[in-house]
Formats: C-alpha cells, sequence, structure tokens
C-alpha cells in the first residue's frame, strides 16, 4: 500500500452533482423567461395574464423537450450490498449502488455507508456514453485502465459489445429513436409557436398535437427495452432493480399537457371563437372598423361626367 491506496490505483473520482448540459439549457430558457418578465408590465388589460400563462407554458415545454435530451435518469436503481471493493482485495464494503440510464449513455453510481471504509472516500459517479460519437467499449476499457471499483466495472461490463447480455444494443438503437423523436418534437414546438403568433392559431392548436405526440412517441421507443430479457446484476443476495426515472415521467406529463393544450385549441376555435381570440389577444379594435365617415367631399367635376 502506498498512503493506504494501492500503487496501480489513481485517485477515486468524486460524485458529479450537475449535468454542464443540462443546466445551460435552463439557464437559456431561464433568461428567456426572465427578458418577458421584464416586458410584462408594458402589456394592459387581461392580456397581460394571458400572454405571460401562454409565454411561460410554451418555455416550459420547450425547456423539457430539450433538457431531457441529457439528463440520465430515464432509467434508474439503487441497491445496498455488501460486496468486494476492488481486485486483489478480500475486504468488503457496505455501499449504495445506483445504475442510471440516460439517452446518451449509462451513469454508475457508487457510495459508501459510511463513506469512508476501507482508507478511502467512496464516492463514485462514472459516466459511459454510447452516443454515435463516442465509444462505449473504450470508455470501459478505460475504466478498466484506471482501476474502478469492482461494483461500477460489474454494472458497465453488462452493457458492453461483447456482453451476452446484448444490452447494449437494445438500449442504444432506443435512445437513438428516442433522441431523434425528440428532437422533431422540438421543431413542431418551435412551428406551433410561430402560428400562434399569427392569425392561424387553430393550425398552432394542431402542431402543439403533433408536438404531444412525437414525444409519446420517444417514450414508446425507451419503453420497448423493458420488453426483452434483462441480465440480473446481483452483488451477493442483492439484485439491482431498475425501473422508470424522473425525465421518462416528465416527458409522458409534458406530452399529456401537450395534448390537452391542442385539444382546448381546437375546440375553442370549433364552439367559442371569441373566448379563443380574446386568450391569444387577436380582436380587432371595432370602433376603428366600423367608424363612420362625418364628412364626405365629392368632386362635382366627377359627378358629372359620370364616374
Amino acid at each position: 500500500l502506498f498512503n493506504g491506496i494501492y500503487p496501480f490505483y489513481l485517485q477515486q473520482r468524486k460524485a458529479s452533482v450537475f449535468d454542464v448540459s443540462t443546466i445551460i439549457v435552463i439557464v437559456v430558457f431561464l433568461t428567456f423567461a426572465c427578458s418577458f418578465l421584464l416586458i410584462i408590465p408594458g402589456i394592459r388589460g387581461r392580456a397581460r395574464l394571458y400572454w405571460t400563462l401562454r409565454v411561460l407554458l410554451s418555455l416550459t415545454v420547450g425547456v423539457v423537450i430539450i433538457a431531457v435530451q441529457f439528463t440520465g435518469d430515464w432509467e434508474t436503481g439503487w441497491v445496498t450490498a455488501n460486496t468486494s471493493y476492488k481486485s486483489f482485495s478480500r475486504a468488503l464494503v457496505n455501499v449504495d449502488i445506483g445504475l442510471h440510464v440516460g439517452l446518451a449513455g449509462v451513469n454508475v453510481t457508487l457510495k459508501g455507508n459510511p463513506v469512508n471504509q476501507v482508507n478511502e472516500t467512496i464516492n463514485y459517479n462514472e459516466h459511459f456514453a454510447w452516443s454515435f460519437s463516442a465509444d462505449y467499449d473504450h470508455s470501459y476499457s478505460e475504466g478498466l485502465e484506471r482501476g474502478l471499483p469492482s461494483p461500477i466495472l460489474y454494472v458497465a461490463e453488462k452493457f458492453t459489445t461483447q456482453s451476452p447480455c446484448n444490452m447494449h444494443r437494445q438500449y442504444r438503437i432506443s435512445s437513438h429513436y428516442a433522441s431523434a423523436t425528440l428532437w422533431v418534437a422540438f421543431c413542431t414546438w418551435l412551428i406551433s409557436n410561430m402560428l400562434f403568433s399569427m392569425p392561424v392559431v387553430v393550425y398552432g392548436g394542431y402542431m402543439l398535437l403533433v408536438t404531444g405526440m412525437f414525444m409519446i412517441f420517444s417514450l414508446l421507443s425507451f419503453s420497448t427495452v423493458r420488453n426483452s430479457l434483462m441480465c440480473p446484476m446481483q452483488f451477493g443476495t442483492a439484485i439491482l432493480h431498475t425501473g422508470y426515472g424522473g425525465s421518462f415521467w416528465l416527458t409522458l406529463a409534458i406530452g399529456l399537457l401537450c395534448f390537452v393544450a391542442g385539444i382546448t385549441v381546437v375546440t375553442l376555435h370549433y364552439f367559442n371563437l371569441d373566448l379563443l381570440k380574446t386568450f391569444f389577444d387577436l380582436h380587432e379594435d371595432k370602433g376603428e372598423e366600423y367608424q363612420e365617415m362625418t364628412e364626405v367631399y365629392v368632386n362635382s367635376h366627377f359627378v358629372n361626367k359620370g364616374l
């Protein structure tokens, strides 16, 4: 041992707290929201409330569609177990092992109970990517070279291309299709916002329905992995079970919200158009529309010629 650490192991990595990409997306949309709140006092009457509701609702849909692309909790699972910590060591540690599956890869979390055991701080969060620009097997090989704890390598190995579990192919394909349909949903969300700013509100409602439809399609694509056999991840007598995470349920909620909002817009268009125009501030100034001319000047020269 060298200062209580095996010489061929690198210093342990601390668990990550925030995902940078998710923070950037949230900050950008919060900037849009704050910019709108600065100009909202200039809108008069009840239109101020309607504008606030429409803009905040639209920004919520947009930020969720983008943010869930980078989150890692579409599928999550935790287990507490007594297991070996590293290779060539018989020491057993009591740890919480977490698996977090996202659209871009998996995160494996390892946290000790207590954190300080076997003269080390057991607090890891390792990411293994499987996007088109990433090589999952290469990331796993780097983890082997860095001497990651055995529980992390055991879970990560289940998702390698050489694993007989075939989980890599299942999750990677379903995640790619889910991500692609979410990007289509983002495009339809942009189109719906453009249509809502024109006097063709009903078509904006239709595009909002399409947005919700593609969000549901992304969920169906990701959920296909649950229909195939999964390799058990067993640590002694404890088994790591996974279930749908927060990003999955958040996407479902926003998709249903798009359906409700789209159906409401279409229904109001056919049954209560005045209320819809009031909500979208599309009423024309009837005083100007029907204003009568008080004086009319007629050129007698053209009248005499029959013009």
